[in-house]
């Protein structure tokens, strides 16, 4: 339990969880790749519109099964923000490839584009796009340098889910694509994750890699009479019980979205006195763009504005956080990345920003929020 009394975020039973949860244990099968894996698939598959989908333990684990399916090599080049989850950068890492870290544009804090242009090599195998907030990067462009350039196009879709680009969907948008179901997200597992999969060449390869490098999906289906180790691999896949919990999360993905886009309405029609006043900038959508609800943040005018911000929020029994210490700055950054610039904006973005509390049962406790909020910007 927080020891606050609103938190940053408080999971909600949202549908059929326990229903689901109790069915799973009677069928008598809670390793994966099961009954409610299988429906998690069909149903992920409608809603992103991927042409194959691939329920993970994590979005950490999607992202290293895209390095992998990448086949990044030792000195290769990834280029991604460092206004990041360390989860991106090191399934790049674990693959002896090297992050390149670029800056982000302060009017959406996703990747800046001319930036990546900038940063692109004879060594560079892939991008890394990271849809912020949950809202996409500037995709269009990302696509022309990655098909310019012989790139792979990977959307770091953690926040994303149900987010659209120019009326397609986050995970549609890349070669590959991953998605989060931790417990901080929209849509909740726990942990959990999945890999949307865009390249009809590199389905049947995902699904080895997912079942520790062997071909057991041919032998469940029939395909061949043994299984045995064909590629790299590992084991990516989450049990059923998760499985489970995530199909009656993702049944409610759409009310999710409604609930949590309204209350972001909400945070912005009471703070936008406030940003006209120039006391705090709110978050823009991008150009093109719908978000999904899943993050409400503040930029303040410097570190020490923020912290005083935070202190006196978590006075009220709120608690509200920031976000990434950036990965350029950070030991392992350092050691395992290069940073061809410097970067000015993700520095900045990072000592500034603060996110509100923000989950699906928020409710009421939004104007508990907004009050206090409010009391600290009018000093």
């Amino acid at each position: 339990m927080s020891e606050f009394p609103i938190p940053f975020n408080r999971p909600s039973i949202v549908g059929r969880e326990f229903e689901y949860l109790q069915d799973a244990i009677e069928r008598g099968q809670l390793s994966g790749d099961g009954h409610y894996t299988q429906k998690c698939h069909a149903l992920l598959k409608q809603i992103i519109g991927a042409q194959s989908v691939l329920l993970t333990h994590s979005c950490t684990g999607a992202l290293e099964m895209a390095a992998i399916l990448c086949d990044l090599q030792p000195g290769d080049e990834v280029i991604l923000p460092s206004f990041t989850f360390v989860s991106t950068a090191n399934a790049v890492v674990l693959r002896g490839a090297v992050p390149v870290f670029v800056d982000i544009d302060p009017a959406t804090l996703n990747i800046d584009p001319l930036r990546v242009q900038e940063a692109i090599t004879s060594k560079t195998k892939a991008i890394i796009a990271v849809h912020y907030a949950g809202y996409p990067a500037d995709m269009d462009r990302l696509s022309e340098l990655a098909r310019s350039h012989g790139l792979y196009l990977i959307e770091d879709a953690a926040q994303a889910l149900g987010a659209t680009y120019k009326g397609r969907q986050a995970g549609t948008l890349g070669d590959l694509a991953t998605f989060s179901f931790h417990v901080t997200k929209n849509v909740i597992s726990g942990e959990g994750g999945a890999l949307a999969i865009n390249r009809p060449d590199l389905v049947d390869r995902a699904e080895i890699i997912r079942e520790k490098g062997t071909n057991r999906p041919r032998f469940l289906r029939g395909d061949i009479d043994k299984y045995t180790w064909v590629d790299l691999g590992s084991s990516f896949l989450p049990g059923e019980l998760v499985a489970a919990f995530l199909y009656a999360q993702l049944e409610q993905a759409d009310e999710i979205r409604i609930r949590r886009c309204a209350a972001m309405l909400k945070y912005e029609a009471a703070l936008k006195k406030f940003a006209d006043l120039g006391r705090v900038e709110l978050p823009r959508t991008p150009p093109g763009t719908t978000g999904n609800g899943h993050m409400f943040y503040l930029l303040m005018h410097d570190r020490a504005d923020r912290e005083a911000y935070i202190s006196h929020m978590r006075r009220h029994g709120i608690n509200v956080v920031f976000h990434y210490v950036p990965l350029h700055s950070s030991p392992a950054g350092q050691r395992f990345g290069v940073t061809p610039k410097t970067l000015p904006f993700t520095d900045n973005t990072s000592d500034r920003l603060v996110r509100l509390p923000m989950y699906s049962a928020l409710g009421e406790d939004i104007e508990t929020v907004l009050k206090a909020t409010e009391a600290y910007l009018a000093k």
